[in-house]
């Protein structure tokens, strides 16, 4: 294809900052979409954007988890799952050196020759790509930073004397687990990290070594693609792993990119194995110095695919690439299924013509997440295929919610946790497929639940196992929270407004038993002064899960900027860099641990986000985007100040403005007044405290004017409030009364048509003595 716009690769070691870099570039623009390599690094970067911009404008897309909202300008996806067929501004792919993968490969080779931004595309990973960059993207500048800390070899030593903040990394579940009971037997217990882990129990089980609850990680190759740990060393257990064909050596550029782990940002960190293990010859030295052999060969599949035939597919699929440093993937699992259903009579029937057989093509690219017998696989394939095939054309709700119940049991051992796990992450997987079943959103929700309560299970099951929680790390992380604990405010309950926005009133009555969120308002009483009993840690685990994982509509803010869950005190709205980004401060929740109080605090911020974006969606619909020059100037400054501006400091674009340009404006709500630019629908009620809270956030506490009376068209003056706080919540100063925006041009007009200042009076919601002076401020 022909590459329009400017292509950079972004290659290097790990730790150079490039996913950084990507995220930064992709929100200078008003669109964009990167691709990650694992479901849970997409997870994490959603998470930093959307404390960036809110989740209103983010969706995340993965094979098992769908978040779009109503107008997405960002999408954080897994490569696999990105929408291929969605223009955006600025297009990444990350570890694209994944492209050599034997079983991965074709996809992100596929994205490489053919994904493209409108305006930007970035290709980031490890710098054995640069050869082959250059020669199948040749029109790509390649850019190189240096790693941000030094990454250096500590040799070999005894498990028993690893220092603290180290990850073990082993290649196999039973060696992982026999290390973490070592270390749980000799050093208080161990966090441990699988690829098979959910999420949700993988951020269970991080939380653990970020908080300082373990000091040591137990970790498979899951922790060597880009997640963020507080790891100051790596430690290899095993330099040989099972890749799905064979057991093999890991080459120096693999353990590189897991050893990398150690040392982030300026933090320098160290790497070396568990003795008697040791690292070959040379390869200590170039993992210090970054240098390994190019990559020579990516895996490469056709992406024109015809449909006419199951043959006729298959032929497709096993064209041959015409560049020598292509290689062809000669066993997907999804061609593999192909090719075993084709031998099927039923299935042949059934697959006649170009619908049908893409019907079954995306049947057999459902990844076997179970990784059993392949025929069970492909046989839960056929049992889907024949159904959709049917006269129904959707799965039968009854079989499907038989095998779905059978797989909600938390009762068992890690291993049978984590094998229906995977199980019912075929069944998300299904189920966000909206044309396979009925309701798909009520299956997406059961699918959800139940593994929410599976991997609670499995958090559980690791924690009884490996973590001794009367051992030294743990003692000392229980005796610093408790130090740091300090009686907390206490959260009030209040009328909720038209806005979600709430008024505080009085102390919260105590929540009842069986309350979703009673175990916070247990641990909030351990806060406190006066003694109380201790919430279960599960307990407090399970709230923090509900809670990163609650919509919008779970939280409300009060005037002052406080933030609720119900009748629980969460945070509090803090200055941030500017107006429109403000800060988030928790309440005294300290007892949950860092890793827990960061994941709620990234959630408080988004949500902080989506209040801005909720308050200013007048301003930023699609139609008002696309407004000309000096429309979208005014635009801009009535973002700047919540949706009020003074008409003087937009001179040049009103002079600008054209009858055509105003009166869309005012067909969105937007008003070029005389000495007010103003957003009606922002003068509301419920906007109307939204805007007060992000006032509260910015301007000093005693420097915000109370709460206007419903329906008030103006208010006096108070001393010692910054006139801008009343501007930015529509209420601009003039004279001793800071008036209402849409009133103050209806009193301007009619002192400009003669009507005395007197008679106006009631308009300006003042006395007459001093309506001529807020005239005179008007009319000067």
């Amino acid at each position: 294809m022909v590459d329009a716009s400017p292509i950079t690769a972004v290659l290097g070691p790990t730790n150079t900052g490039k996913t950084h870099r990507a995220i930064e570039r992709m929100l200078s623009h008003d669109s964009g979409m990167i691709g990650l390599p694992l479901r849970l690094l997409a997870r994490e970067v959603y998470d930093r954007v959307t404390t960036r911009v809110g989740e209103a404008r983010v969706a995340l897309v993965t094979g098992e988890e769908k978040r779009v909202p109503r107008r997405p300008d960002y999408w954080v996806c897994t490569v696999e799952a990105m929408p291929v067929d969605l223009e955006v501004d600025f297009l990444a792919i990350d570890e694209i050196q994944l492209a050599a993968h034997d079983q991965r490969g074709h996809v992100f080779t596929e994205r490489l020759l053919l994904s493209r931004g409108r305006r930007e595309t970035w290709f980031l990973g490890a710098d054995t790509m640069r050869p082959l960059m250059a020669e199948l993207v040749p029109t790509a500048s390649i850019v190189q930073h240096p790693r941000l800390s030094r990454l250096a070899s500590a040799g070999a030593g005894k498990l028993s004397r690893l220092p603290p903040r180290s990850a073990v990394v082993a290649f196999s579940t039973p060696q992982v687990y026999e290390i973490a009971e070592r270390l749980r037997a000799q050093r208080g217990g161990a966090a441990v990290v699988l690829g098979a882990l959910s999420p949700r129990t993988r951020n269970a089980q991080v939380a653990l070594f970020q908080s300082g609850e373990v000091d040591y990680l137990v970790a498979t190759d899951a922790i060597g693609m880009g997640l963020n740990l507080d790891v100051r060393h790596v430690a290899f257990a095993a330099l040989r792993k099972f890749d799905g064909r064979a057991v093999r050596d890991l080459d120096p550029a693999e353990l590189a990119q897991i050893a990398g782990r150690a040392g982030r940002h300026l933090a320098d960190g160290t790497f070396g194995t568990v003795a008697p293990l040791s690292l070959p010859d040379g390869v200590a030295a170039a993992i210090e110095a970054h240098r390994f052999p190019p990559v020579r060969r990516l895996l490469w599949r056709s992406s024109e695919l015809d449909m006419s035939s199951i043959d006729a597919l298959l032929a497709s699929l096993r064209a041959r690439p015409r560049a020598r440093s292509l290689r062809l993937v000669d066993d997907a699992e999804d061609t593999a299924a192909l090719a075993r259903l084709a031998e099927d009579p039923e299935v042949r029937a059934r697959a006649r013509g170009e619908e049908a057989v893409g019907l079954l093509w995306e049947v057999c690219r459902i990844p076997d997440f179970r990784k059993l017998l392949f025929e069970s696989h492909v046989a839960l394939l056929a049992e889907i295929y024949g159904q959709l095939s049917g006269p129904s054309a959707a799965l039968d709700a009854g079989w499907m919610a038989a095998r779905v119940t059978e797989i909600d049991e938390v009762g068992g051992d890690i291993d049978t946790l984590i094998t229906r796990i995977a199980s019912i992450r075929t069944w998300t997987y299904i189920s966000n497929h909206a044309r396979w079943v009925r309701d798909a959103a009520a299956w997406q929700e059961r699918t959800r639940a139940i593994e929410d309560r599976l991997s609670d299970a499995l958090h559980e099951r690791l924690v009884q196992r490996f973590v001794e929680r009367g051992g030294g790390a743990a003692r000392r992380a229980r005796a610093a929270s408790s130090a740091r604990a300090a009686p907390g405010a206490r959260a009030a309950p209040g009328a909720r407004s038209s806005s979600g926005a709430r008024r505080v009133e009085a102390e919260p009555p105590a929540l009842p038993e069986g309350h979703p969120f009673a175990p916070i308002a247990a641990l909030r009483a351990r806060l406190a002064p006066g003694p109380a009993a201790p919430a279960p840690e599960d307990d407090r685990a399970r709230w923090v899960e509900a809670l990163v994982g609650a919509p919008h509509e779970r939280f409300s803010v009060d005037v002052g900027g406080r933030i609720f869950d119900g009748e629980q005190l969460l945070g509090q709205l803090a200055r941030g860099p500017t107006l429109l980004l403000p800060d988030v401060r928790l309440a005294a929740l300290e007892d949950l641990g860092a890793g827990a109080r960061s994941r709620v605090l990234r959630r408080l911020v988004a949500f902080a986000r989506d209040l801005v974006e909720q308050l200013l969606a007048p301003l930023r619909s699609p139609e008002v985007r696309a407004l000309p020059g000096a429309a979208r100037g005014i635009v801009y400054q009535l973002e700047q100040g919540l949706g009020t501006a003074a008409a003087r400091d937009a001179e040049e674009q009103v002079a600008e403005l054209a009858p055509e340009g105003r009166a869309l404006l005012a067909a969105h709500g937007i008003e070029v007044g005389e000495r007010v630019l103003y957003v009606q629908p922002l003068l509301r009620r419920g906007a109307l405290e939204r805007r007060l809270a992000l006032c509260a956030a910015w301007f000093d506490r005693d420097r915000v004017p109370a709460c206007p009376a419903p329906g008030a068209v103006s208010m006096a003056v108070a001393r010692g409030v910054d006139p801008r706080a009343y501007a930015a919540i529509g209420y601009p100063v003039f004279g001793t009364r800071a008036l209402r925006a849409d009133v103050a041009e209806r009193v301007l007009r009619a002192l400009a048509s003669g009507e005395p200042a007197e008679r106006l009076s009631g308009w300006m919601g003042c006395s007459a003595r001093e309506a001529p002076r807020v005239a005179a401020s008007l009319l000067g």
